[in-house]
């Protein structure tokens, strides 16, 4: 397997981890957490993900039936095209870092749906979605009490603050730290230098090239 390809399974395996701690989350406190199989709620508005996210969900359209891909690209297309309208220089590889923050920060209404939704609202590339998609839904405290996200899904904890749950408690400063390790090789690697940050929005994945970017195309067993 390719350095590439070796690093994708190993953030396909860190991202697992994140998938674990909501699972015990689930277990622990099913009754007040809404999130399940078919609610695509959160599954709207344009945010970013990173470059290492989006190589790891390009693999996932990649292994979509051509039928579906088609279906991804067809929606992800006009949502493209309003980005470039917005930003003309938006360009590929529909990198987000050339331009101040300010400029690409999306407007809190809007609800675009995720283009990797399917018609039956669940996501057609589940075990490729980016990372924030995993964890979004709860708090993100750490075991320390240092809070890294404090929102949680209006529909999730109706009765209390759900950041003041232990039991929703998690390593996330650890974990993160791992995650950023992973994306500074995948810099590296793919963009020549550890330094590089890569954000972009998931509308934008499917029309990326990695291969023109260096990447081998497929990631081997994820």
């Amino acid at each position: 397997m390719s350095g590439i390809n070796a690093l994708l399974a190993e953030y396909a395996a860190h991202l697992r981890e994140y998938d674990a701690w909501f699972a015990r989350c689930m277990e622990q406190h099913g009754d007040r957490i809404a999130c399940a199989a078919g609610c695509a709620a959160c599954c709207r508005a344009l945010f970013d993900i990173s470059l290492l996210d989006a190589a790891l969900l390009h693999e996932g359209l990649r292994r979509l039936p051509p039928s579906l891909q088609d279906e991804v690209r067809g929606r992800a297309a006009p949502i493209l095209a309003r980005l470039q309208e917005r930003w003309p220089d938006f360009a590929h590889p529909y990198t987000l870092n050339h331009l101040a923050e300010e400029h690409w920060e999306v407007p809190e209404e809007d609800d675009t749906p995720c283009p990797f939704l399917g018609a039956d609202q669940r996501c057609l590339v589940y075990a490729f979605r980016p990372a924030t998609c995993r964890l979004h839904g709860l708090p993100n405290v750490d075991h320390c009490g240092e809070i890294f996200q404090r929102d949680s899904c209006s529909r999730n904890f109706l009765e209390r603050d759900a950041a003041a749950e232990p039991g929703l408690r998690w390593h996330f400063r650890e974990a993160f730290q791992a995650e950023a390790r992973l994306y500074r090789r995948f810099a590296a690697q793919l963009l020549g230098s550890p330094e590089v940050q890569g954000d972009t929005f998931i509308a934008a994945v499917p029309f990326i090239d990695f291969a023109a970017l260096g990447a081998p195309r497929g990631c081997g067993n994820l």
